[in-house]
Protein backbone atom coordinates (compact mmCIF):
# COMPACT_ATOMS: atom_id res chain seq x y z
CA UNK A 1 0.00 0.00 0.00
CA UNK A 2 1.68 3.43 -0.67
CA UNK A 3 0.74 5.76 1.42
CA UNK A 4 1.41 9.52 0.26
CA UNK A 5 2.25 12.72 2.98
CA UNK A 6 1.39 15.94 3.17
CA UNK A 7 1.82 19.37 5.06
CA UNK A 8 -0.26 19.19 8.33
CA UNK A 9 -3.83 21.38 7.98
CA UNK A 10 -4.53 23.59 10.57
CA UNK A 11 -6.08 22.03 13.97
CA UNK A 12 -9.48 21.55 13.92
CA UNK A 13 -9.50 22.07 18.17
CA UNK A 14 -8.79 25.58 17.79
CA UNK A 15 -11.45 25.95 15.42
CA UNK A 16 -13.55 24.30 17.71
CA UNK A 17 -12.83 26.80 20.43
CA UNK A 18 -12.13 23.79 22.88
CA UNK A 19 -8.58 25.57 23.70
CA UNK A 20 -6.57 23.54 26.45
CA UNK A 21 -8.72 22.13 28.86
CA UNK A 22 -10.23 19.58 25.12
CA UNK A 23 -8.05 16.36 24.28
CA UNK A 24 -4.92 16.41 23.37
CA UNK A 25 -4.00 16.91 19.48
CA UNK A 26 -3.95 13.26 17.92
CA UNK A 27 -0.86 11.46 16.86
CA UNK A 28 -1.51 12.81 13.53
CA UNK A 29 -0.97 16.56 13.98
CA UNK A 30 2.18 15.76 16.35
CA UNK A 31 3.39 14.08 13.70
CA UNK A 32 3.26 17.01 11.06
CA UNK A 33 0.09 15.88 9.50
CA UNK A 34 0.46 12.21 7.37
CA UNK A 35 -2.52 11.72 5.65
CA UNK A 36 -3.26 9.52 3.77
CA UNK A 37 -4.01 9.52 -0.03
CA UNK A 38 -6.75 7.31 -1.68
CA UNK A 39 -6.32 8.80 -4.91
CA UNK A 40 -2.60 7.07 -4.68
CA UNK A 41 -4.00 4.16 -2.61
CA UNK A 42 -7.36 2.82 -4.68
CA UNK A 43 -6.77 4.83 -8.00
CA UNK A 44 -9.82 7.26 -7.24
CA UNK A 45 -10.19 9.98 -10.03
CA UNK A 46 -8.34 13.12 -9.20
CA UNK A 47 -10.54 16.06 -8.18
CA UNK A 48 -10.59 17.49 -11.83
CA UNK A 49 -11.60 14.53 -13.25
CA UNK A 50 -14.99 15.28 -11.95
CA UNK A 51 -16.44 15.25 -15.59
CA UNK A 52 -15.61 12.20 -16.00
CA UNK A 53 -16.81 9.98 -13.64
CA UNK A 54 -20.44 10.39 -14.86
CA UNK A 55 -20.04 6.82 -16.88
CA UNK A 56 -18.81 5.36 -13.12
CA UNK A 57 -22.01 6.38 -11.70
CA UNK A 58 -24.60 4.20 -11.30
CA UNK A 59 -26.85 3.26 -14.39
CA UNK A 60 -30.15 3.95 -12.72
CA UNK A 61 -29.01 7.14 -11.41
CA UNK A 62 -27.57 8.13 -14.99
CA UNK A 63 -30.44 6.83 -16.79
CA UNK A 64 -32.83 7.48 -13.68
CA UNK A 65 -32.30 11.73 -13.64
CA UNK A 66 -33.70 12.28 -17.07
CA UNK A 67 -37.06 11.00 -15.37
CA UNK A 68 -36.33 11.59 -11.72
CA UNK A 69 -39.38 14.63 -12.01
CA UNK A 70 -41.69 11.76 -13.19
CA UNK A 71 -40.34 9.32 -10.44
CA UNK A 72 -40.36 11.96 -7.69
CA UNK A 73 -43.95 13.06 -7.97
CA UNK A 74 -44.90 8.90 -8.22
CA UNK A 75 -43.27 9.00 -4.48
CA UNK A 76 -44.31 12.19 -3.67
CA UNK A 77 -48.37 11.22 -4.00
CA UNK A 78 -47.33 8.28 -1.77
CA UNK A 79 -45.72 10.35 1.04
CA UNK A 80 -47.40 9.91 4.50
CA UNK A 81 -45.91 13.11 5.36
CA UNK A 82 -45.46 16.59 3.79
CA UNK A 83 -43.25 16.96 0.57
CA UNK A 84 -42.50 20.27 1.81
CA UNK A 85 -38.74 21.44 1.57
CA UNK A 86 -38.04 21.96 4.96
CA UNK A 87 -40.30 19.32 7.01
CA UNK A 88 -42.12 19.38 10.57
CA UNK A 89 -39.73 17.56 13.50
CA UNK A 90 -43.18 16.50 15.11
CA UNK A 91 -43.87 13.95 12.24
CA UNK A 92 -40.98 11.98 13.31
CA UNK A 93 -41.05 11.11 16.81
CA UNK A 94 -37.58 9.34 16.98
CA UNK A 95 -35.75 12.59 16.41
CA UNK A 96 -36.60 13.45 20.35
CA UNK A 97 -33.95 10.55 20.85
CA UNK A 98 -31.37 12.48 19.36
CA UNK A 99 -32.42 15.60 20.70
CA UNK A 100 -32.17 14.03 24.25
CA UNK A 101 -28.86 12.82 24.02
CA UNK A 102 -27.15 15.54 21.48
CA UNK A 103 -24.25 15.84 24.60
CA UNK A 104 -23.68 12.56 24.53
CA UNK A 105 -23.20 12.19 20.46
CA UNK A 106 -21.06 15.38 20.02
CA UNK A 107 -18.53 13.78 23.15
CA UNK A 108 -18.08 11.18 20.52
CA UNK A 109 -17.47 12.79 17.79
CA UNK A 110 -15.13 15.28 19.00
CA UNK A 111 -13.29 12.38 20.93
CA UNK A 112 -13.47 9.82 17.86
CA UNK A 113 -14.24 11.61 14.22
CA UNK A 114 -12.57 15.26 14.90
CA UNK A 115 -9.33 13.01 15.92
CA UNK A 116 -6.39 13.45 13.86
CA UNK A 117 -7.28 12.60 10.16
CA UNK A 118 -10.40 9.96 11.31
CA UNK A 119 -12.63 12.07 9.09
CA UNK A 120 -12.02 11.88 5.56
CA UNK A 121 -13.35 14.14 2.96
CA UNK A 122 -16.36 13.33 1.02
CA UNK A 123 -15.23 14.01 -1.66
CA UNK A 124 -12.03 11.16 -1.74
CA UNK A 125 -14.43 8.59 -0.16
CA UNK A 126 -17.05 9.48 -2.73
CA UNK A 127 -15.74 10.42 -6.18
CA UNK A 128 -19.58 11.48 -7.04
CA UNK A 129 -19.16 14.18 -4.48
CA UNK A 130 -15.85 15.51 -6.17
CA UNK A 131 -18.33 18.30 -8.31
CA UNK A 132 -19.42 19.60 -5.24
CA UNK A 133 -17.24 19.14 -2.26
CA UNK A 134 -14.74 21.66 -2.04
CA UNK A 135 -11.66 18.84 -1.60
CA UNK A 136 -10.46 18.53 2.47
CA UNK A 137 -13.27 21.15 3.33
CA UNK A 138 -16.11 18.96 3.97
CA UNK A 139 -14.80 16.10 5.75
CA UNK A 140 -17.28 12.75 6.78
CA UNK A 141 -17.15 10.32 9.55
CA UNK A 142 -19.36 7.39 8.40
CA UNK A 143 -21.03 4.95 10.91
CA UNK A 144 -23.83 3.50 8.25
CA UNK A 145 -23.52 3.91 4.35
CA UNK A 146 -26.69 3.56 2.54
CA UNK A 147 -27.63 0.39 5.24
CA UNK A 148 -24.38 -0.95 5.57
CA UNK A 149 -23.01 -0.70 8.60
CA UNK A 150 -19.08 0.73 8.64
CA UNK A 151 -18.20 -1.67 12.11
CA UNK A 152 -15.23 -0.61 13.08
CA UNK A 153 -16.58 3.08 13.02
CA UNK A 154 -19.70 2.01 14.86
CA UNK A 155 -17.32 0.09 17.67
CA UNK A 156 -15.77 3.33 18.68
CA UNK A 157 -18.75 5.79 19.13
CA UNK A 158 -20.95 3.15 20.86
CA UNK A 159 -23.50 5.49 22.34
CA UNK A 160 -24.05 6.81 19.08
CA UNK A 161 -24.29 3.56 17.36
CA UNK A 162 -26.77 2.39 19.88
CA UNK A 163 -29.20 5.52 19.11
CA UNK A 164 -28.92 5.52 15.45
CA UNK A 165 -30.13 2.11 15.08
CA UNK A 166 -33.14 2.98 16.85
CA UNK A 167 -34.39 4.99 13.48
CA UNK A 168 -36.66 3.71 11.24
CA UNK A 169 -35.64 3.04 7.83
CA UNK A 170 -32.30 3.98 8.19
CA UNK A 171 -30.05 4.61 5.16
CA UNK A 172 -26.90 6.51 6.03
CA UNK A 173 -25.08 8.06 9.17
CA UNK A 174 -22.01 10.17 9.62
CA UNK A 175 -20.67 13.30 11.47
CA UNK A 176 -20.69 15.38 8.70
CA UNK A 177 -17.49 18.02 9.63
CA UNK A 178 -17.51 21.87 7.66
CA UNK A 179 -14.46 23.20 8.09
CA UNK A 180 -14.10 27.47 8.01
CA UNK A 181 -15.15 29.35 5.04
CA UNK A 182 -16.51 26.77 3.25
CA UNK A 183 -19.26 27.26 0.85
CA UNK A 184 -21.18 23.60 -0.87
CA UNK A 185 -22.61 24.76 -4.23
CA UNK A 186 -25.98 24.03 -4.85
CA UNK A 187 -27.21 20.49 -5.56
CA UNK A 188 -29.90 17.87 -5.37
CA UNK A 189 -30.19 14.73 -3.78
CA UNK A 190 -31.06 11.64 -6.06
CA UNK A 191 -34.58 10.29 -4.62
CA UNK A 192 -37.22 11.59 -2.78
CA UNK A 193 -37.33 8.37 -1.31
CA UNK A 194 -35.07 9.82 1.60
CA UNK A 195 -35.09 12.28 3.60
CA UNK A 196 -32.33 13.86 5.79
CA UNK A 197 -31.65 14.86 9.13
CA UNK A 198 -29.64 17.05 10.82
CA UNK A 199 -28.69 17.10 14.72
CA UNK A 200 -26.51 20.20 15.31
CA UNK A 201 -23.35 19.27 17.63
CA UNK A 202 -20.88 22.01 17.06
CA UNK A 203 -22.21 25.55 15.62
CA UNK A 204 -19.82 28.62 15.72
CA UNK A 205 -21.43 31.94 16.42
CA UNK A 206 -18.62 34.50 15.18
CA UNK A 207 -20.80 34.71 11.75
CA UNK A 208 -23.24 32.77 9.62
CA UNK A 209 -23.44 29.02 9.29
CA UNK A 210 -26.87 28.30 6.98
CA UNK A 211 -28.16 26.84 4.04
CA UNK A 212 -30.63 27.12 1.60
CA UNK A 213 -33.47 24.67 0.65
CA UNK A 214 -35.62 25.82 -2.35
CA UNK A 215 -36.72 29.43 -1.17
CA UNK A 216 -35.96 28.50 2.74
CA UNK A 217 -33.06 29.47 4.69
CA UNK A 218 -32.56 27.60 7.40
CA UNK A 219 -29.66 27.92 10.35
CA UNK A 220 -28.60 25.31 12.77
CA UNK A 221 -28.44 24.99 16.48
CA UNK A 222 -26.65 22.69 19.05
CA UNK A 223 -28.91 19.73 20.16
CA UNK A 224 -31.39 20.88 17.63
CA UNK A 225 -32.72 18.94 14.45
CA UNK A 226 -33.12 19.88 11.15
CA UNK A 227 -35.35 17.71 8.86
CA UNK A 228 -35.36 18.36 4.83
CA UNK A 229 -35.79 17.06 1.23
CA UNK A 230 -32.59 17.17 -0.23
CA UNK A 231 -34.07 16.89 -3.77
CA UNK A 232 -34.92 20.64 -3.23
CA UNK A 233 -32.13 22.31 -4.49
CA UNK A 234 -30.13 23.46 -1.29
CA UNK A 235 -26.47 24.87 -0.68
CA UNK A 236 -24.32 25.44 2.19
CA UNK A 237 -21.91 27.96 3.88
CA UNK A 238 -20.03 27.89 6.48
CA UNK A 239 -19.13 32.09 6.77
CA UNK A 240 -17.13 31.56 10.35
CA UNK A 241 -13.50 30.99 11.66
CA UNK A 242 -14.90 27.85 13.22
CA UNK A 243 -15.59 24.19 12.31
CA UNK A 244 -19.49 23.17 12.11
CA UNK A 245 -20.06 19.54 12.70
CA UNK A 246 -23.55 17.87 12.71
CA UNK A 247 -24.98 14.15 12.72
CA UNK A 248 -26.67 13.44 9.59
CA UNK A 249 -29.44 10.73 9.40
CA UNK A 250 -30.83 9.90 5.76
CA UNK A 251 -34.00 7.59 6.12
CA UNK A 252 -36.56 6.22 4.15
CA UNK A 253 -39.52 8.28 3.82
CA UNK A 254 -42.74 7.10 5.09
CA UNK A 255 -44.67 5.70 1.95
CA UNK A 256 -47.72 3.97 1.02
CA UNK A 257 -47.68 1.83 -2.17
CA UNK A 258 -47.20 2.67 -5.21
CA UNK A 259 -44.33 5.03 -4.05
CA UNK A 260 -42.53 2.91 -1.81
CA UNK A 261 -42.30 0.23 -4.47
CA UNK A 262 -40.68 2.41 -6.77
CA UNK A 263 -38.49 3.97 -3.72
CA UNK A 264 -37.66 0.36 -2.60
CA UNK A 265 -36.54 -0.90 -5.68
CA UNK A 266 -34.30 2.18 -6.55
CA UNK A 267 -32.35 2.00 -3.50
CA UNK A 268 -32.18 -1.92 -4.03
CA UNK A 269 -30.54 -1.12 -7.39
CA UNK A 270 -28.14 1.48 -5.64
CA UNK A 271 -26.61 -0.57 -2.71
CA UNK A 272 -25.54 -2.85 -4.98
CA UNK A 273 -24.39 -0.88 -6.80
CA UNK A 274 -20.30 -0.15 -7.47
CA UNK A 275 -21.08 3.27 -6.72
CA UNK A 276 -21.72 2.30 -3.26
CA UNK A 277 -19.86 -0.55 -3.57
CA UNK A 278 -16.53 1.60 -4.10
CA UNK A 279 -17.11 4.37 -0.98
CA UNK A 280 -17.39 1.16 0.86
CA UNK A 281 -14.03 0.35 0.16
CA UNK A 282 -12.86 3.50 0.17
CA UNK A 283 -14.03 4.18 3.98
CA UNK A 284 -11.80 0.53 4.76
CA UNK A 285 -9.24 1.73 2.83
CA UNK A 286 -8.82 5.07 4.87
CA UNK A 287 -9.39 3.32 8.00
CA UNK A 288 -6.75 0.77 7.66
CA UNK A 289 -4.05 3.70 6.60
CA UNK A 290 -4.49 5.32 9.77
CA UNK A 291 -4.63 2.32 11.78
CA UNK A 292 -0.94 1.23 10.28
CA UNK A 293 -0.04 5.03 10.76
CA UNK A 294 -0.70 4.68 14.66
CA UNK A 295 -3.49 7.55 14.31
Amino acid sequence: MRVKTRQAEPILWHDLGIGTDGPEPGPEQQRGGRVPDLSVISGAPLAGAEMKAEPNRPFIIRVGKHFRGFFDRLIASSSLVANDPVLDVRDFAWTAVLRANWQAIRSEAIEVALRGAASPSLATISPDHRAIAEIDKWRSFFLWGYSFPIEENLERCPKTAAIVEQIPGLNSAFFSILAPGTHIPAHRGVTKGLVTCHLGLIVPRDGDVRMRVSDRVVRWAEGETLVFDDTYDHEVWNDTSGTRVVLLIQFERPLRRPGKWIADAFLKVVRRSAFVQEARANIHIWNRAIQQMDV
